[in-house]
């Protein structure tokens, strides 16, 4: 008889101890299944023991933290499983030397599990990347998630083809040839993300948003700080905490306001109108404008100016039996200086922006008298009271000035 292969020890043993040939070919199989699966799962054992340790020591000797999140993305464990399974590959043939149909399926199990582990690993490699280059100050902001999710569907992709092939038997250029036909129907199924693929493109080439930004998209209600950019979608948390997702197209699709200018400027605008009645708009006589003298802001001005309109109006005999010939000051306008030196001296007005109080086109309600400013500190909760210190120093003075604010009449008011 001629001799077998080792592979056939428990068979030959079956052989002699009487039991039929189709038994024997039957449980020499089983035996050998489970002692290749036992093997198997030994060595991955064995083999993680050996990686985490050695992964462990590496860690300890670096001073970067990338081996730190390949270790938290579960990277040295699926490294584990490339050992076993090219040993299970290299058993499938002994395993199953009598029934070549079931060799055949188990190769196709085996690289098709060796498809998704690279595809597995390929996925926690890109999140220890992105890991990493979210601690470095110049990729912070940066949608890495979106580059990731780009590169995942094209892996997804190729390893969905890999594993048709391998389950047809087929070429995987036969299936990128067969795509042409499908290839309507995918757009139609993928259409927001090649949108968002499209888009994402734009928006890091563009650098229109960046993570941090505080943006306003009056469309989906967002307002607040954006906390991720991802392939299809943008997060932003707004300033009462809740969370607004918008779909990464309509970045470049619709208008929105990106608050990065002001930030990085140095200071945030302050632009707000007072409306002033008109009826209470009047030249200034001499007493009063004694009389608004004493107010310490403008004193140098009045002074200034009173002597240059004297000099003006004597110079062309102008007859000052009506206030209304020649020059004269309006209590609105002197009010309109007083706003500029106490912007010009507080101290939360950043003195090397834009500053200027003007006066827009009248209304039904009255003359607008704007500030336009800029305020130092850029943070939403001072800006606000810095903003409502200076419009409550404006409302008091008013009156200072013989001018009344704007307000609609008792029986006119909403719910009066």
């Amino acid at each position: 008889m001629e001799e077998q292969n080792w592979w056939y020890f428990l068979h030959d043993i079956l052989l002699e101890k009487g039991v039929s040939e189709q038994w024997a070919v039957y449980v020499n199989v089983f035996m050998l299944l489970v002692l290749s699966t036992v093997l198997v799962f030994l060595v991955d054992f064995i083999t993680w023991k050996v990686l985490r340790k050695v992964s462990s020591g590496i860690a300890k000797r670096t001073k970067t933290n990338f081996d730190n999140f390949a270790v938290a993305n579960g990277l040295p464990r699926l490294l584990a499983h490339i050992l076993p399974l090219i040993l299970a590959l290299e058993l499938t043939p002994f395993v199953f030397y009598d029934f070549q149909y079931a060799e055949n399926i188990a190769f196709k199990f085996m690289n098709i599990l060796g498809v998704l582990l690279a595809l597995r690993i390929a996925r926690s490699l890109l999140q220890t990347v992105r890991d990493y280059l979210k601690t470095l100050p110049r990729f912070k902001d940066k949608p890495i998630d979106s580059y990731i999710q780009v590169f995942m569907i094209f892996a997804w992709a190729a390893g969905i083809l890999s594993i048709l092939a391998i389950i047809t038997d087929t070429d995987v250029w036969k299936f990128l040839t067969g795509l042409g036909a499908v290839s309507a129907v995918l757009l139609l199924i993928f259409r927001d993300t090649i949108l968002g693929f499209v888009a994402s493109i734009q928006v890091s080439i563009n650098d229109m948003v960046r993570i941090g930004d505080w943006i306003t998209f009056e469309k989906y209600g967002a307002d607040g700080d954006v906390i991720e950019i991802n392939l299809a979608t943008v997060k932003v948390q707004n300033f009462d905490k809740t969370i607004t997702t918008i779909p990464t197209y309509a970045l470049i699709s619709d208008s929105f306001k990106n608050w990065r200018g002001m930030q990085s400027s140095g200071g945030r605008r302050i632009k707000r109108a007072v409306i002033i009645k008109q009826t209470s708009i009047k030249f200034l006589t001499r007493e009063s404008i004694e009389s608004l003298k004493k107010i310490a802001l403008i004193t140098d001005y009045l002074e200034d100016r009173q002597a240059k309109i004297v000099a003006s109006n004597k110079e062309k005999n102008v007859d000052k039996s009506l206030i209304i010939n020649g020059r004269n000051m309006t209590n609105l306008g002197v009010f309109r200086k007083y706003i500029e030196s106490y912007l010009e001296s507080h101290s939360a007005i950043n003195d090397e922006m834009i500053l200027m109080t003007r006066q827009l086109e009248p209304t039904t309600q009255g003359i607008p008298l704007e500030i336009y400013a800029f305020s130092s500190d850029k943070r939403w909760q001072n800006y606000e009271y810095i903003m409502a210190d200076i419009f409550d120093h404006i409302l008091a003075a008013v009156p200072y000035f013989e001018l009344e604010v704007f307000e609609l009449p008792t029986h006119l008011k909403p719910n009066s």
